[in-house]
């Protein structure tokens, strides 16, 4: 099989396309999270503690000279980062709390119970029986 054949049965699959779709939404998703973080969540947060703005949040390493930027350790987007983190970490819960709630109730709902196929032996005992009816 050649190479280029195999690949587009891989890439094929349903399952590679689910999750290249979930990865795009994943992403937008992230962005939304960001966006609420940055300008819903975190400014009264800032507010609260004094007009502090997190994004703005560093501390100097090293200070810049000519040509040389100065070095800074931005705690505060990390602290953005982590928010965003959490809220993401939480829907992704509630979105599999919800989906394992349907698998069990789904698990729960009895099965139709059918009953089994008769053997070979069952069916020709019937016609037996049946003949012998007759006569």
């Amino acid at each position: 099989m050649s190479l280029i054949k195999e690949f587009k049965e891989f890439a094929m699959r349903g399952n590679v396309i689910d999750l290249a779709i979930g990865v795009i939404i994943g992403g937008a998703f992230g962005k939304i999270v960001s966006s609420l973080v940055n300008n819903v969540i975190m400014p009264p947060i800032g507010y609260l503690l004094g007009g502090v703005d997190f994004s703005n949040l560093k501390i100097l390493i090293k200070e810049g000279s000519e040509g040389v930027e100065p070095v800074f350790l931005s705690y505060g987007i990390f602290i953005n980062t982590i928010v965003d983190f959490i809220i993401i970490a939480f829907v992704i819960f509630m979105v599999v709390k919800g989906i394992n709630k349907l698998q069990r109730q789904k698990a729960e709902e009895p099965a139709p119970v059918t009953p089994p196929e008769p053997s070979k032996e069952e069916i020709l005992l019937t016609e037996i029986r049946d003949i012998l009816k007759e006569k």
